[in-house]
C-alpha cells in the first residue's frame, strides 16, 4: 500500500506525512523506518522528505563517517540548478545546525574541494553567448590542460562552474577547432584523475544533455556485478518528478535498448525493486 500511494509522487510525499500526523497524530517518517527495512525504508523515507530535504540528507549522509563518498556530492552539485543549492544549503543548517559549505571544506581537499565549495555557491551567469569571449575561453582551457605541461584546474574551475550553459556550450565548440577536433572531455580525462576528473566530467556533461549524464551514471550504478544502492536510489527519487522520462530515453541508448525497468527488475528485488519500478 506505501509503494502504490507514494510511488511517482516526490512531492506529493510531503503532503502525506503532514495529513497522517494530522489524522494520527505521529511521524510518517518514524512509523516507516520501524515498518520497513533496508533499501525499501531508504526509498521509503526519501519520499517523506521534501526534496531539498532529501538532497540535504544525501549530502550528510556522504560526509558523515570514516571517509566522504565524493561521489554523492559531485551528482548532486553538478546536477543541481541555482535554485536547488541554495535550498539545500538552508536545509543542510536548519536540519543539521552546520554549514554545508564548511563540512564539504572540511572533509574534501585539493581540486577537488575548490570545484565542490564553488558549484555551492551557485553564482552561473545567466548571460548570452559572446563568440569573442567563447574563443577566448577555448583558448584558456587548452593552455591550462593540453597546452602546458601539467594541468591548472583553477582554469577549469573558474570557467566551467561560472559561465552560463549556452555559452559554455560555444566554448565546448570553439575547444574542438582549436584542439584539432579533439573534445574537452578527452583533455579533462587525460589531464585529470580521480574525483576531481569525475567532477569536471560531471560538470561538462550536465552542460552538454543533463539527461544523458543522469542516464550515464544510472547505468553505472547497476552494470557489472552488485548494485550501487544509494547511488540508484538517490537517481530515481531525486529526478522522478523532474525529467525522469527524458532520462529513460537516453537509458535506452546507453544501455543500448534495456529499459531503466528492466535493468532495476534484474538487480533489485522485493518491494524495493517494485518501489523504483513504480517511480519509473
Amino acid at each position: 500500500a506505501v509503494v502504490s500511494t507514494q510511488s511517482g509522487h516526490y512531492g506529493r510525499g510531503m503532503a502525506i506525512a503532514k495529513l497522517y500526523k494530522t489524522m494520527f497524530g505521529k511521524d510518517l517518517v518514524k512509523d516507516v523506518k520501524s515498518e520497513t527495512s533496508s533499501n525499501f525504508r531508504e526509498v521509503m523515507v526519501s519520499l517523506c522528505n521534501s526534496r531539498a530535504n532529501f538532497l540535504a540528507r544525501i549530502c550528510r549522509n556522504a560526509i558523515r563517517g570514516a571517509g566522504t563518498s565524493e561521489g554523492a556530492l559531485i551528482n548532486v552539485l553538478v546536477g543541481g540548478t541555482k535554485q536547488d543549492i541554495a535550498e539545500i544549503k538552508d536545509a543542510y543548517t536548519k536540519k543539521y545546525k552546520k554549514s554545508l559549505e564548511e563540512d564539504i571544506a572540511d572533509d574534501t581537499s585539493g581540486a577537488l574541494k575548490h570545484v565542490l565549495v564553488s558549484l555551492l555557491q551557485g553564482n552561473r551567469c545567466e548571460e548570452g553567448v559572446s563568440h569573442e569571449q567563447a574563443t577566448k575561453d577555448a583558448k584558456e582551457l587548452f593552455n591550462a590542460g593540453k597546452g602546458m605541461w601539467g594541468t591548472k584546474e583553477s582554469t577549469f574551475n573558474k570557467i566551467l562552474v561560472s559561465r552560463s550553459p549556452a555559452h559554455l556550450k560555444r566554448v565546448f565548440n570553439e575547444y574542438r577547432t582549436i584542439a584539432s577536433g579533439d573534445d574537452i572531455e578527452n583533455a579533462i580525462k587525460g589531464e585529470m584523475s580521480g574525483d576531481t576528473k569525475n567532477a569536471f566530467l560531471g560538470i561538462v556533461r550536465v552542460i552538454k544533455d543533463a539527461e544523458m549524464y543522469f542516464a550515464e551514471e544510472l547505468y553505472k550504478s547497476m552494470k557489472g556485478i552488485g548494485t550501487n544502492d544509494d547511488k540508484l536510489i538517490r537517481l530515481v527519487v531525486w529526478r522522478s518528478e523532474i525529467d525522469l522520462a527524458e532520462i529513460k530515453e537516453c537509458f535506452k541508448i546507453v544501455s543500448k535498448g534495456k529499459t531503466l525497468e528492466d535493468f532495476i527488475s534484474g538487480d533489485c528485488s522485493g518491494d524495493y525493486k517494485r518501489s523504483l519500478v513504480a517511480l519509473c
